[in-house]
């Protein structure tokens, strides 16, 4: 199961659609993304410890705290990433990845590749994108 992947090899529309192959590119592209996030945030967690030591001057922690706001923002977002990238791991075991949630079709390898937790075609997308326009034009 935890089979490497060749550093060379990209899913092919050649080949049949979510092979063993494919399955394990996808899974250790979804795993290293995941370890990537962790190692930043616990870079960013480091940083932070590191800078907060006092600053006597008023602007200077100001700056210091709008930094560490941002940093946070961003830490929640890569929460909610890691998230995506759990759910996209566990559709790989169940066997459904890689088919758009909406209408059951194979998404694109590229869209795939690009955006491996993608749940939906490009149409199924964009279909998706339009209503939300729509809704949030009223």
């Amino acid at each position: 199961m935890n089979e490497i992947v060749a550093t060379d090899y990209v899913p092919s529309e050649d080949e049949p659609f979510m092979n063993e192959r494919q399955k394990s590119y996808f899974r250790q592209k979804l795993i290293a993304w995941k370890s990537d996030i962790f190692r930043e945030a616990r870079e960013t967690l480091e940083i932070l410890q590191q800078e907060n030591a006092n600053h006597p001057d008023l602007a200077d922690r100001a700056s210091s705290e709008t930094d560490r706001a941002i940093e946070l923002r961003a830490r929640d977002r890569q929460r909610k990433l890691i998230a995506k990238i759990d759910s996209a791991l566990q559709r790989l075991e169940e066997g459904t990845y890689g088919y758009c949630e909406e209408t059951g079709e194979p998404i694109a390898l590229k869209r795939l590749d690009a955006r491996p937790i993608a749940t939906l075609s490009i149409e199924a997308q964009e279909r998706h994108e339009r209503r939300e326009r729509v809704y949030r034009d009223d």
